[in-house]
């Protein structure tokens, strides 16, 4: 079971920049994927950012590319959701996810139905 846990959200305004942490205690090598979704209210949930544990590529949306990256230490079980030039767009809750499903191919790793673990998310509000 891996539990995952959000931090690392809050108030800034725009143009200015946050880092989402996300700690996976019981991270193992059977996590293939880590990924970042928002979901603002009245809005559908968007992947924004996701990580293939194993071979270190990653995916953006068109939404956030050049603006936010994502990264992971695995030696200290923690992804990271780095954002630059935020927006009042950007504001939504932020939830971390894992995959632990060996996949030979997908079209695409910011699909919300590919995650099997999720955290309780992280608020990010961005004024303007």
């Amino acid at each position: 079971q891996v539990q995952l846990a959000e931090s690392g959200g809050g108030p800034v305004q725009a143009g200015g920049s946050l880092r989402l942490s996300c700690a996976a205690p019981g991270y193992t090598s059977n996590i293939y994927r880590m990924g970042w979704f928002r979901q603002a209210p009245g809005k559908e949930r968007e992947g924004v950012a996701a990580l293939s544990t194993h071979h270190g590529s990653t995916a953006y949306s068109d939404s956030v590319e050049g603006r936010f990256t994502i990264s992971q230490d695995k030696g200290a079980n923690t992804l990271y959701l780095q954002m630059n030039s935020l927006k009042p767009e950007d504001t939504a809750m932020y939830f971390c996810a894992a995959d632990s499903t060996a996949r030979p191919t997908i079209p695409s790793m910011l699909q919300g139905w590919l995650y099997n673990y999720w955290g309780q998310g992280t608020q990010v509000t961005v004024s303007s």
